[in-house]
C-alpha cells in the first residue's frame, strides 16, 4: 500500500501546483486588464482636458 499512497501524494501534490499555477495566471490576467484599462482612463482624460483647453482658447481668441 506504500506505494499507491505515495503514488496519490504525488498526483494531490501535483494536481495542487497546477491549480495554484492556474489562480496565479488568472490574476496576473486581471490585473494587466485593470492596467490597460486604468491607461485607457489616464488617455481619455488626457484628451479630454486637451480638448476642453483647446475650447477655451478659441473662445478667448474670438473674445478678443
Amino acid at each position: 500500500m506504500g506505494f499507491i499512497d505515495d503514488a496519490k501524494e504525488t498526483i494531490e501534490a501535483g494536481a495542487e501546483k497546477v491549480s495554484r499555477a492556474a489562480h496565479d495566471a488568472v490574476d496576473k490576467a486581471k490585473d494587466k486588464i485593470d492596467e490597460v484599462k486604468a491607461d485607457a482612463d489616464v488617455k481619455k482624460a488626457e484628451a479630454e482636458r486637451d480638448s476642453v483647453k483647446a475650447r477655451n482658447d478659441a473662445k478667448d481668441k474670438l473674445r478678443d
